[in-house]
């Protein structure tokens, strides 16, 4: 009996890229000796992507989908495709293109020559503009620092995972999903395979600077509490500096001088205060989590589907 592939594409007003995409995976599997399924998740398109969708699976009865109620976010649209994927593994993958289908023989290879978890890191054309390029690696390596997690730089949400691993993360029920942090942290027999990124086929990227840096926010503080451990070493530091104003007051006092300090004492009011605020915040960032992780809310809610 031939296995079965799940390609699990999440997409958001990627109207035009829906044919071109479905296309290249149909055009990959003709040469694959394998069963194969295509689910986009539809993430609260406002355009025709559902339209594009529903006229695809129309036409091929192994491509199917999900249509959420309104924009859960991307990583809320993956474990969407996980929690209806049937396959024997499952392809997660961006529908403009920019995850290069040839690859996927390639990840499949690996996957039967033992391998659960067949992961790819993105090498940068170096074309692309240096901020962006070093904005990820900063990300990367401060993640590494402040985790327990080991993040190659340019780790992509195109991957291969074995049944036995979805299986094991369909199971996971925190609120803020990061799923290269969890699929990495969970251990299995893993391998990396690079890969250059094409260009996209049509649209522009939804990764907006903001959500990036949410992003990054969410990675950091869902693997790990050593943000807080600075903060607590920030306090003791600077409340160790602040003893340094004895001598400046004793001597002062001794010689007479008179002692002023309107200007110093602004300035210090004002830096202790934003440090005591930025702490608050990192405190704050974790119990935020932990109350939305207390109402216990669905990770996405569907409007439409079909499945198989």
């Amino acid at each position: 009996m031939k296995k079965l592939i799940s390609i699990l594409i999440p997409v958001c007003n990627e109207e035009e890229n829906i044919p071109v995409i479905s296309n290249a995976i149909v055009q990959v599997f003709s040469n694959l000796d394998y069963e194969y399924e295509i689910i986009f998740i539809d993430d609260g398109s406002s355009d025709k992507t559902l339209e594009n969708i529903r006229n695809r699976s129309i036409d091929f009865s192994n491509i199917f989908f999900v249509s959420l109620s309104r924009n859960f976010g991307h990583q809320n649209a993956l474990k969407a495709g996980l929690d209806v994927s049937n396959g024997d593994c499952i392809i997660s993958m961006d529908g403009d293109m920019q995850h290069p289908p040839f690859l996927i023989p390639e990840l499949i290879q690996k996957w039967e020559e033992g391998f659960d978890i067949v992961y790819t890191i993105r090498k940068d054309h170096q074309e692309l503009p240096m901020l962006k390029r070093k904005t990820s690696d900063m990300f990367y390596n401060f993640l590494n620092r402040l985790s327990d997690i080991d993040l190659e730089s340019g780790t992509a949400d195109f991957r291969l995972i074995d049944r036995n691993v979805v299986d094991v993360l369909k199971g996971f029920t925190e609120t803020d999903l990061f799923w290269r942090g969890l699929v990495k942290w969970l251990g299995f027999n893993q391998i990396g395979i690079e890969y250059e990124p094409l260009e996209r086929s049509s649209g522009k990227s939804k990764y907006t600077l903001k959500k990036m840096v949410q992003f990054a926010v969410k990675g950091i503080t869902s693997f790990s509490v050593k943000p807080l451990s600075i903060a607590i070493y920030l306090g003791f530091v600077f409340s160790l500096l602040s003893i340094l104003y004895v001598p400046y007051v004793l001597i002062s006092f001794y010689f007479g001088h008179t002692i002023s300090g309107w200007s110093s004492m602004i300035v210090t009011v004002a830096f202790f205060g934003g440090l005591q605020l930025m702490i608050l915040g990192i405190i704050g960032m974790y119990l935020g989590k932990l109350f939305m992780q207390s109402k216990q809310r669905p990770h996405y809610i569907v409007k439409e589907s079909k499945l198989n």
